[in-house]
């Protein structure tokens, strides 16, 4: 079974961004779009802050 612990959930630019963690691929981040849209990052990130800070990049190089 995997486990997931959502670390934070943030709406910024109309978009909102979930960082969470999994024994699997450590922290990450979805972005869901005002259209309900859910896309993000597959990379590992290796702190909280880190997958946040690439996740609010990926919104604001997206807007």
């Amino acid at each position: 079974m995997t486990t997931t612990k959502i670390h934070s959930v943030v709406c910024t630019q109309s978009h909102v961004l979930v960082v969470f963690y999994t024994r699997a691929k450590c922290w990450q981040f979805r972005i869901i779009s005002p259209d309900g849209t859910v896309f993000g990052d597959y990379p590992i990130y290796y702190s909280a802050e880190a997958a946040a800070k690439a996740g609010r990049d990926s919104i604001y190089q997206n807007r």
